[in-house]
């Protein structure tokens, strides 16, 4: 196989750093802003760009598989792991039905925000998109449950936090954070009064570890969060770089 380039050609906005490939597998950093597959705005958006990638890297005549198995908010930014197989897609998918990945986020939120805990509420989706706080006894609520540890806060008015995502509901980081009355920055949705950079979230996905679908090797990608943060915990985010993970954590091109 020959190696790709580092980054996936995405006209008009930032290119898409390519954190892992092999046979089976392509990881990505999903810029914030991005789609991740196409919507009725028809903007660009990652299965595309990394189909139209693929294709050219390996002189493929027809279109090139490109598996979604789990999705990022299009304001979020992070670790996004896509299927280049459909072998791989449905293994992978079945790991986050079972809820089997580690899901590790990195967020800064408003207020003061020290120690660290466990969320648990109930959520349900919304009609016409994001989500909800369901009451007692509501059907559609479903158990919603993260963990979170304060890395740093700023002028006791912005923390840093690492998040470890044990369901994944829609949304569900965002409502379960504002619900405690620390809204992620740039959230205006879910009642954030002070923004990012203007149209993104600061929520970022940091490391994914799962079962590689083949060598049932355990296997781990992580992607430091977008340079505008360091404006605000320049120091801590050099700090969450070096936070331990799980073993064989992979934060460079690699190729096989």
């Amino acid at each position: 196989m020959n190696a790709p380039a580092a980054h996936i050609p995405a006209p008009g906005q930032a290119d898409i750093p390519v954190l892992y490939m092999d046979n089976h597998l392509l990881a990505v950093d999903k810029p914030p802003g991005l789609l991740v597959q196409q919507d009725e705005t028809n903007d660009p958006d990652l299965l595309r760009l990394g189909k139209r990638y693929l294709k050219k890297t390996f002189a493929k005549p027809g279109e090139a598989f490109l598996g979604l198995v789990h999705r990022l908010d299009r304001p979020a930014s992070g670790v996004l792991l896509l299927a280049r197989t459909s072998k791989a897609a449905a293994r992978l998918s079945e790991q986050f039905r079972r809820r089997a990945p580690d899901k590790e986020y990195v967020a800064l939120v408003e207020g003061a925000l020290r120690g660290g805990g466990t969320l648990r509420h109930a959520l349900a989706a919304r009609p016409g998109g994001g989500a909800r706080l369901a009451p007692p006894g509501d059907p559609a609520g479903k158990e919603a449950r993260l963990r979170w540890r304060s890395l740093a806060v700023q002028d006791n008015a912005t923390s840093l936090l690492r998040i470890w995502l044990e369901t994944g509901r829609k949304h569900q980081i965002r409502l379960q954070l504002a619900t405690e009355g620390h809204p992620v920055l740039g959230d205006f949705r879910y009642g954030a009064a002070r923004e990012l950079d203007g149209r993104n979230l600061a929520l970022h996905a940091f490391r994914l570890t799962v079962t590689h679908p083949v060598t049932r090797e355990r296997i781990s990608f992580c992607a430091p969060p977008p340079s505008v943060w360091e404006a605000r915990f320049a120091g801590a985010v050099a700090k969450v770089l070096a936070l331990p993970g799980p073993p064989r954590s992979i934060g460079d091109l690699r190729t096989r």
